[in-house]
């Protein structure tokens, strides 16, 4: 009788024992799980912020370009308008009247190219406000994109790993 008491009492450590090691495969499958889709989720997050930033950083260069585009347009009209007078003090030391048909064309002309060189530097700077436009626009496609494909990931992950862990699910 001792040794169908000992059997019987072995038994129910070993089947013990089993049914511990199933609950700890099951939490440690459970926290893979969460892990797994915490994780996807994360990254997305992540790089979503990390777009976001560099959307600020785009933002504030186009202010930058901005005020620069502004400046060097300033500029070239103030070196257009010094070379004009300059040009009119020459004619002046020559004895040529500012009034006749050479002076006042040679000063349309110098007028045209000044509005000329000053389109062309806003031609430019628009160019460039257009260029980081778009790049703004392209980091904020990315960003959705990040949290798009962190989100899915993560439910795939779960909806991958749910049926392992909760069986009852399937049923």
């Amino acid at each position: 009788m001792c040794v169908l008491s000992a059997l019987t009492a072995l038994g129910t450590a070993v089947g013990g024992a089993t049914g511990a090691a199933a609950t700890a495969a099951t939490g440690l499958q459970t926290l893979g799980l969460v892990t797994s889709v915490g994780g996807s989720l994360w990254q997305g997050i992540s790089s979503a912020q990390a777009y976001s930033a560099q959307m600020k950083e785009v933002a504030r260069q186009k202010a930058t370009e901005r005020a620069l585009t502004a400046t060097k347009e300033q500029r070239t009209r103030l070196q257009f308008s010094r070379e004009i007078r300059r040009q009119a003090t020459e004619l002046a030391a020559r004895g040529i009247n500012l009034a006749s048909p050479t002076a006042v064309a040679l000063g349309q002309t110098a007028a045209q190219e000044m509005s000329f060189a000053a389109q062309g530097v806003r031609a430019e700077g628009a160019a460039t406000q257009a260029e980081l436009t778009s790049t703004q626009r392209v980091l904020g496609a990315r960003r959705a994109s990040s949290l798009l494909k962190g989100t899915t990931t993560a439910a795939g992950a779960f909806l991958r790993g749910a049926p392992d862990i909760w069986p009852e699910l399937l049923a």
